[in-house]
């Protein structure tokens, strides 16, 4: 007999006898495994705890059976990830968006095999594993175990469902846009362009002709032609902005939101290529239209298909260079011509108006239109700057200035510049000409805030410093005005934005870059610049830009640009360093930009400035610090939003003519030293929105700090965005210069904000606050707008101290929000007011009141009427109605239905 198996039982030891001729040749494997557990167990025979080591005993017997369990449920998780891949791949190819859950079960998917994979080494090896081990591994091999059992069945779940719903783009999407509809040779070559997509030998089609004839016009046209069109052979038709700096990422995306495709953040070119080309493999026939091409451009880069793989692709482009349409290897190449000279004066007449009807003004207006040589922007910018002037003096001048202009070299400046400039030497005002040329530093299609320009014009002093600033202002935006009226402006993509057309940009920096008047610029924006060559900068210049590079480094060297009023460095990502060199040769400085940077601090030569009065540093998330800013006395505007200062830089007091100061999303701010704020005499705009610093009032200041009441000294103070720890009791001396200011918005509270409405003029934020205790809110929303309460306690109390103590209404007061209450809203001993106290009240949002059952008792504590919320009368039949319109209940408890709110 032998011993078949050794168990250990609370401390003793059993033996189970087996005859010799019962033990086979696959036993032998388990009776190594417990005679190895024998000799583990015999030492283990004086620990206390005989538990242990029967777990240990047991899971190792079991050591075989858990792995090869383990790789069974492996196979079937690998089986189930390739099922979802299966319908990933399928999502993708129809161009729908992946469900983002799926993506990250796949991921813990993958994780998990690599680490089950490492198991199934020591199932091959497992001969060589002592008892030890193998009870640690069976452990492990638990936990994995449960872990795919959890996959299994949370993976199940996405079958079906591997992307989220999308919709399906329109075949053809208008693109608003002059029509040319009565140009016959316009309409020519629509026709034969037309023609050509019908050509199924023609798949790549060149449109080409000199800039501002109206290329990107006729294929708007042709867009616009196709949608009007039932029969119209594509499934998609796609547009797409090139612009001259080929930005390849910029034209996939708008590419893939014409179809319906998320651009996901981070996303690498070379992935949303493939996601592209994959959704347009579907389609059997589109349309591309690449507008205003520079360069050759990989169709493979965007994820375009090959026009010669996928028969039913065509590609469209428009470009100035015929060479552009032969190194993209077009089919056929339609060159746009310019008008007839009746064409031309036909546009003409149509921007110049009805004076062009005067017998006297006619042949002025002929011969002007011919000097224009048909070329439509030339025409129209021409015509739009003769509109209405009737004296014929006027016209003959214009003609003969015309006429005399001296042409740049080459064909296309002739017949392009010429007209343009004229247009730009016809400009009539104070420093409108110089202007008009500071707008062509920013980079081409760039879209430029209107109020930022007036700011660098008054820097530069193109426009008056006048004791009233609102007057300089409202002059900059007339001068923006006159300037797109002569089409030398135009509205930007933005509202409040302008821009310049490419053509004339070219033109202006033409001008700019060849003036002897003191306004020689040198403009190197959006190229693409990772270095400053310190050869091109020189004391002829008068304003440099290098905007929106990336630039990693400046010249360590002294740069003689002692003429230079405006250096424009924004927008420069790489650069995290300012060489103290660089600065000391711009002596003359007035405009400073060093805004989206990595820059950590400023160099001392920037206190060398003295003539600095713009110094912007906006979006610097980096810099923590600035030098002493006491030499620039003459500074008008410092922007620090979001940077990473902890204090205001020292001598700030010393700049007596500063107007404006931006501390808007300085989250690190801590301190401002009490009198600082006080004595900037001339501050007209104080902007600390989303500040770290809360202001506090008097009484209860801390450390000598800048308090509330401070501000009261600001005789100029205009504009004003400051955070409150608490609500502030107005004394009639606050009350007088609140009422001076033109827009405030005070947030109050420690969590304080909100979004942006249409009255935010006079805006008072409220958050996170017992309202009970906020005396003297009556005298705060004495001239405010808009109100907003959120998370506030204590409202029934201050309504209820409204109604009794205020004499008068809240007239101002045109939008009131109450969110995220618990408060009943319910008057105490039936107290009502007498009279309206919200007259002017024209919106009213309510948003998440737990309490709120009822609004009619709410209304008559309040004494509402709601003679001015917004009505639409083909919608709601009273007032009631109206401002259901308007509320927004998303009550804690459900509701049957919102008839309960009346």
């Amino acid at each position: 007999m032998k011993v078949s198996a050794v168990v250990f039982i609370d401390g003793l030891v059993s033996l189970t006898l087996q005859k010799p001729s019962e033990i086979s040749q696959n036993k032998i494997y388990s009776m190594e495994v417990l005679a190895s557990i024998v000799a583990e167990a015999v030492v283990a025979i004086g620990r206390p705890l005989f538990g242990s080591v029967y777990s240990m005993i047991k899971s190792t017997v079991k050591f075989r059976s858990y792995l090869d369990f383990l790789e069974k449920k492996k196979k079937s998780l690998m089986d189930l990830r390739e099922n979802v891949k299966t319908e990933m791949e399928s999502a993708e190819r129809e161009g729908k968006v992946l469900s983002t859950q799926v993506i990250e079960w796949l991921n813990e998917v993958e994780k998990l095999l690599i680490e089950v994979n490492q198991f199934q080494e020591v199932k091959l090896s497992r001969h060589s594993v002592n008892s030890r081990k193998r009870y640690r591994i069976s452990r492990e091999v638990e936990g994995q175990l449960k872990r795919i059992e959890w996959l299994l069945k949370s993976g199940s779940s996405h079958i079906g469902v591997v992307a989220v719903n999308y919709s399906v783009p329109r075949a053809v999407e208008h693109i608003p846009g002059p029509s040319i509809q009565d140009e016959t040779t316009a309409s020519k070559t629509l026709a034969k362009t037309v023609t050509l997509l019908s050509d199924p030998e023609v798949r790549r089609i060149g449109i080409w002709g000199m800039g501002g004839i109206g290329k990107t016009t006729l294929v708007r046209n042709l867009n616009n032609k196709l949608n009007g069109t039932s029969m119209q052979p594509f499934g998609i038709v796609i547009w797409a902005t090139v612009s001259k700096n080929l930005d390849i990422k910029k034209v996939q995306t708008q590419i893939a939101e014409r179809l319906n495709l998320e651009a996901r953040k981070g996303e690498s070119i070379e992935r949303l290529a493939g996601r592209i080309y994959q959704r347009l493999e579907i389609e059997e026939n589109f349309l591309l239209i690449l507008d205003d091409v520079w360069e050759k451009i990989d169709l493979d880069s965007l994820g375009i298909p090959l026009p010669e793989v996928h028969t039913g692709c065509k590609i469209m482009l428009t470009s100035r260079s015929r060479d552009v349409c032969r190194d993209m290897m077009t089919d056929e190449d339609v060159k746009v011509d310019v008008l007839n000279d009746e064409e031309g004066l036909q546009l003409f007449i149509r921007n110049a108006g009805k004076v062009v009807s005067l017998e006297n003004i006619r042949p002025f207006a002929e011969a002007i239109a011919r000097e224009c040589c048909g070329l439509p922007l030339a025409i129209i910018t021409m015509g739009t700057a003769m509109r209405g002037k009737t004296m014929v003096k006027l016209w003959k001048h214009a003609l003969n200035e015309l006429q005399r202009s001296v042409p740049c070299t080459g064909g296309v400046e002739d017949r392009l510049f010429k007209p343009l400039k004229w247009s730009y030497d016809s400009l009539e005002g104070k420093n409108i000409k110089p202007c008009f040329l500071y707008c062509s530093l920013f980079p081409e299609d760039f879209s430029i805030e209107i109020g930022e320009l007036v700011r660098y014009w008054l820097a530069e002093g193109l426009i008056d410093e006048h004791e009233n600033s609102e007057y300089s202002v409202n002059r900059g935006i007339a001068l923006i005005e006159n300037l797109k009226d002569s089409c030398l402006l135009e509205d930007g993509a933005r509202e409040g934005t302008v821009k310049m057309h490419d053509v004339v940009r070219d033109v202006a920096i033409w001008i700019a870059s060849s003036a002897e008047d003191g306004h020689k610029s040198l403009v190197r924006s959006g190229i693409g610049l990772n270095r400053i060559s310190a050869i091109e900068l020189s004391n002829s210049l008068k304003r440099v830009s290098f905007m929106n590079n990336k630039i990693t480094r400046l010249p360590d060297c002294v740069i003689e640009c002692a003429e230079a009023s405006t250096l424009l460095l924004q927008g420069n990502l790489p650069l995290d360093r300012i060489p103290e060199r660089f600065l000391q040769g711009f002596e003359a400085l007035r405009v400073l930009n060093i805004s989206g940077s990595r820059i950590q601090s400023l160099p001392l030569s920037l206190l060398q400035l003295g003539d600095l009065r713009a110094l912007l540093l906006r979006d610097c998330f980096y810099l923590e610090e600035l030098p002493p800013l006491e030499g620039l006395s003459r500074l008008q505007v410092l922007d620090l939003t979001a940077t990473r200062i902890r204090e205001l830089p020292r001598g700030m007091e010393n700049l007596c003519n500063l107007r404006q100061l931006n501390l808007s999303r300085t989250h690190y701010l801590e301190t401002i030293q009490a009198g600082i704020i006080s004595r900037l005499s001339f501050l007209e705009i104080l902007d600390m929105t989303l500040s770290g610093y809360h202001l506090s009032v008097k009484e209860a200041v801390e450390k000598e700090l800048t308090c509330f009441e401070e501000l009261g000294c600001l005789e100029r103070l205009r504009i004003l965005s400051i955070r409150l720890k608490r609500i502030p009791y107005l004394s009639s001396e606050d009350l007088s210069w609140i009422n001076r200011l033109r827009r405030y918005q005070f947030f109050i509270g420690p969590t304080a904000n909100s979004l942006p409405t249409r009255h935010d003029k006079r805006r008072v934020t409220i958050s996170s606050l017992n309202l009970s205790e906020g005396g003297g809110i009556d005298r705060l929303l004495s001239n405010a707008s808009s109100l907003v309460l959120s998370h506030c306690w204590g409202l029934n109390e201050m309504l209820e101290d409204l109604v009794i103590t205020c004499a008068g209404c809240f007239a101002s007061l045109k939008s009131l929000t109450i969110a995220g209450s618990n408060s009943s809203l319910r008057p105490a001993g039936g107290c009502a007011a007498h009279f309206d106290l919200l007259p002017n009240l024209e919106e009213l949002h309510l948003q998440d009141l737990t309490y709120l059952e009822s609004i009619s008792e709410l209304v008559g504590y309040l004494g509402l009427r709601f003679t001015k919320i917004n009505r639409s009368d083909s919608m709601f039949p009273n007032e009631i109605s109206s401002l259901l319109w308007l509320l927004h209940l998303r009550p804690a408890k459900p509701r049957s239905s919102q008839s309960k709110l009346l």
